[in-house]
């Protein structure tokens, strides 16, 4: 893997386990030679997670809209700066060989979903991975059960999201990964 995109808030949240955690990985990923796509604010575990990675000499590449560019953070971070939400995830898609989210609002859960969809659409084959800090997707996790029970996605595509709870065993995982082939509806 050359690059993941990690999805992740522009607020730190309330569990300091959080940025804890943005930072480890950013770190981790710069450690192992593998670059991070994200979206280019320096605010909020978004920033918690590009700094780490710079100070550890990784390569950051930031994606960023108009309406967001007074958020841009590190200098350290190549930034590009696109003209909508929907190319800016396109990037994220071009430019990366896997993503993981973080904790996150709305944002974080469209970006996540999206690459979880594109999987099971065939538009890509790329690990999609959750760094389940201090339990924060677990309430997710669940619901997406309860999505599959209902019979609106299949078991194997929910299997398809790699869940860990420390970065480096994530990362390994995504590293692992074997893509599901499977046809798209029942």
């Amino acid at each position: 893997m050359k690059r993941i995109c990690v999805m992740c808030g522009s607020s730190e949240g309330r569990d300091p386990a959080y940025v804890l955690a943005a930072q480890t990985l950013g770190r981790t990923l710069a450690e192992r030679g593998i670059g991070v796509v994200y979206g280019g604010a320096g605010v909020g575990l978004m920033g918690a997670l590009a700094d780490a990675a710079c100070e550890a000499g990784g390569e950051v590449i930031g994606v960023i809209t108009p309406d967001l560019a007074d958020l841009v953070g590190h200098e350290l971070v190549r930034l590009e700066q696109v003209e909508t939400i929907h190319r800016r995830k396109n990037r994220f898609s071009e430019l990366s060989d896997g993503y993981i989210a973080l904790p996150g609002g709305f944002g974080t859960l469209e970006e996540l979903f999206e690459a979880v969809t594109w999987n099971q659409l065939g538009l890509h084959d790329k690990p999609v991975g959750l760094l389940n800090v201090a339990g924060y997707f677990d309430t997710l996790l669940e619901y997406l059960r309860h999505v599959q029970v209902e019979g609106f996605v299949r078991r194997e595509h929910v299997d398809g999201i790699i869940v860990e709870d420390e970065p480096g065993r994530l990362i390994d995982a995504l590293q692992r990964y074997s893509p599901v082939r499977l046809g798209k509806w029942w």
